[in-house]
């Protein structure tokens, strides 16, 4: 599973990958500075595993991770093949999130590909690029379907339904994510196409030092554009958290960070913020020799959480013993946990639940 950070040239894209993974880009103050998709994994912050440390001293912890991609930037006629069109495309759609930086700040000394800063512009000019791709593909389609569909195919006439609203959507610049459809809609006629204005996007403002805390006008301007999209914003100033990461302790990163009026990194904030875009969440395993966290999607079945392990978990599943977090954190360890009756033996239908710790039992 892997999020694509997204944008028009120069406004920060690169910069908050590099503050975000150990794969580096090159940061340059011209347009097309990233040219090829780079990909970083990146440690997923999480609280409950640092202290499931502190209570276990394990000889080894091993966070989640999540997949970052740094694409190269998009200008207009994209769609077209225009600037780095194809490639961005080709990049974007294979990724399962989108993090979409937009500009928010000030400044005569970096350049803007179109002339002067305005997040609302901006954002509007790579939506109305992937809304013309994501039409194309929807057409395409169409005339497929409504062939069926005249020989009375039911199926086809219900997906030419769908198909038709779709393309009346993108003709009028709204997002598949935007449209309102039923699950079995977006499941049987909307997923096998791939559409990338489908994906689930995180709006990252990236402003200056000043507005680090508070936002500011340009930020409010992307709040109320995206209020009817069911998409998140997080405000994050990018050149900063650049500088935080290059100060050597730990203690000199709060500081700064206390000055700004934050309470921790925000691109700690953007890693969690991009696990939950993909619908992804953590179970725990903990012992004296490992305590690691592994991830699953939402809805995840015990056998199949087993399976992310070793196939042969899967396989040869019979039960799993289970300890919520709260229950884990409240008691102070596993054997307490016991002690108070409060450990659950689960099944093959369980769904696991975010934060549980867990132990497989299994016969190969």
């Amino acid at each position: 599973m892997k999020s694509g950070i997204v944008g028009l040239p120069n406004v920060g894209k690169s910069t908050l990958f590099n503050c975000l993974s150990s794969a580096k880009s090159q940061i340059a103050n011209f347009p097309f500075c990233t040219i090829e998709s780079k990909i970083g994994v990146v440690n997923v912050p999480d609280p409950r595993l640092n202290r499931l440390e502190a209570l276990i001293n394990p000889e080894r912890v091993i966070p989640a991770t999540v997949e970052i991609a740094d694409i190269a930037g998009l200008v207009k006629g994209a769609s077209k093949g225009e600037g780095l069109g194809n490639q961005f495309l080709a990049n974007i759609r294979e990724t399962d999130a989108i993090i979409h930086v937009l500009r928010c700040f000030d400044d005569d000394n970096i350049v803007h590909v179109d002339g002067s800063v305005n997040p609302i512009r901006d954002k509007e000019t790579i939506d109305i690029e992937l809304q013309l791709k994501d039409l194309e593909v929807v057409e395409k389609r169409l005339e497929k379907v409504k062939r069926a569909a005249r020989t009375g195919d039911k199926d086809a006439q219900k997906e030419l339904t769908v198909l038709k609203l779709l393309h009346k959507s993108l003709e009028a610049t709204v997002s598949v994510r935007a449209i309102e459809l039923s699950v079995d809609e977006r499941l049987n006629y909307v997923k096998p196409l791939q559409l990338i204005t489908d994906k689930p996007v995180l709006y990252v403002c990236n402003v200056d030092e000043s507005a680090a805390a508070t936002g500011n006008d340009y930020v409010d301007q992307v709040k109320t554009t995206v209020a009817d999209e069911n998409a998140k914003v997080l405000v994050l100033a990018v050149a900063t958290e650049a500088d935080i990461n290059e100060l050597d302790t730990y203690e000199e990163r709060q500081m700064f960070l206390e000055d700004l009026g934050l309470d921790e990194p925000g691109a700690a904030k953007l890693i969690r913020a991009a696990y939950t875009l993909l619908n992804l969440e953590t179970y725990f395993t903990a012992g004296v020799k490992e305590v690691r966290a592994w991830t699953i999607s939402a809805g995840t079945t015990a056998p199949q959480a087993a399976g992310v392990i070793h196939t042969d978990f899967e396989k040869g599943f019979i039960r799993a013993e289970v300890i919520s977090y709260s229950v884990y954190d409240e008691y102070g360890s596993e054997q307490k946990v016991k002690e108070a009756g409060k450990a659950r033996v689960e099944g093959k239908d369980y769904i696991v639940q975010d934060g549980d710790v867990m132990h497989f039992r299994f016969n190969v």
